[in-house]
This record gives C-alpha cells, sequence and structure tokens, in this order.
C-alpha cells in the first residue's frame, strides 16, 4: 500500500519520503509518533495527513528495517 501513497522526489524534501501531494515526510511522521503523538494528534496537526497516510509510512519504515 504504501507504494501508492509515498514518494521521493530529489526537489522536495531533499529526496526524503514523503506523503504524496505533500512535504510530509515519512521522517517528520515518525519523530511524531515516537515522541509519543498519537496518529490522531499527528493528523491534526498536519490536516494533509490521513490515517491510512500515517499507516503507509509505518509500513514503509516496517519493511526496510526488516528486509
Amino acid at each position: 500500500m504504501y507504494k501508492e501513497m509515498l514518494k521521493s522526489d530529489p526537489t522536495i524534501m531533499m529526496g526524503k519520503s514523503a506523503v504524496a501531494g505533500t512535504s510530509i515526510t515519512v521522517e517528520l511522521i515518525l519523530e511524531k509518533l515516537a515522541a509519543g503523538e498519537s496518529i490522531d494528534q499527528t493528523i491534526e496537526a498536519h490536516l494533509q495527513l490521513t490515517a491510512n497516510a500515517v499507516s503507509a509510512a509505518l509500513e514503509f519504515y516496517n519493511s526496510n528495517e526488516n528486509g
């Protein structure tokens, strides 16, 4: 699922993986969650985010950590 929702473009956020159509990086999402922010709080802080986009970021992270 994450491959459709996340894009990497060298002209956006220095090529970091980000939610398609935004400059919200996977890194930012993961940092917020690691700091104790809930998914709902993260979405409220970044109105372009959806629960599916957060799930895609987590899936991307897990797939890269485990293989």
